[in-house]
């Protein structure tokens, strides 16, 4: 079972709607307006992934949402 259904989806949700409503943010700032660790951001980028949220980072680390597939 993948980690993100077995944590709280919405925090995921959340996680994936800031990157939306914020292209270009950096892990650290998503951590900061999420209320987590850095480490906690990049933990949870691949299990985004999972869920079908599909998400580009660039060479300076700033994330940015592509689109939500459905799985």
């Amino acid at each position: 079972m993948p980690v993100w259904r077995k944590r709280n989806q919405a925090e995921y949700e959340r996680m994936a709607a800031l990157i939306q409503e914020n292209p270009g943010i950096r892990q650290a700032a998503l951590a900061q307006r999420l209320g987590v660790a850095r480490s906690t951001v990049q933990r949870r980028l691949p299990s985004l992934e999972e869920m079908g949220y599909l998400l580009y980072e660039d060479q300076s680390g700033r994330l940015f949402f592509w689109r939500k597939v459905k799985r």
